[in-house]
């Protein structure tokens, strides 16, 4: 079994109270969406809201495991990508999943990466207006 196995279980569950024991409390999410990572356990399961009911069809493709730099503090960890396809607003999103582990085994880092542009324009709106709706983020100003 992959460090992986009880993220994807959740994520493909839908089940966020699972997704909360699998993070440190000072996970870090780098999003597509915006260039600063979102921090914080409960920051990122807010995210994980919006996108559990953001994402169409989502669903894990392919599985790899290995060693990655985290972005906080350039240290090497252990770390496992999952790719995935979903639909957004329409469009066909792929992406990528990279979870970066601590010692003990939880998520401490983990990116997103998606393709095409297209599809990461798409990603980025329903996931702004989500966060919005969810009020994790400030509306747009009016103007």
């Amino acid at each position: 079994m992959t460090q992986s196995t009880p993220f994807r279980a959740a994520v493909e569950a839908g089940d966020l109270a699972a997704l909360e024991a699998l993070f440190t409390e000072d996970v870090r999410l780098y999003s597509p969406v915006k260039f600063r990572p979102f921090e914080g356990r409960e920051m990122v399961l807010g995210l994980f809201g919006v996108l559990l009911r953001t994402f169409e069809d989502f669903h894990y493709v392919g599985e790899l495991e290995g060693a990655a730099r985290t972005n906080s503090d350039d240290e090497t960890a252990p770390a496992e990508a999952l790719l995935f396809r979903t639909v957004v607003d329409g469009k066909q999103v792929h992406g990528m999943d990279l979870l970066q582990f601590d010692e003990d085994g939880k998520i401490m880092e983990f990116t997103v990466m998606v393709r095409p542009q297209s599809a990461a324009q798409a990603v980025q709106q329903a996931v702004y207006a989500g966060l919005v709706e969810a009020g994790l983020a400030p509306a747009p100003a009016q103007g």
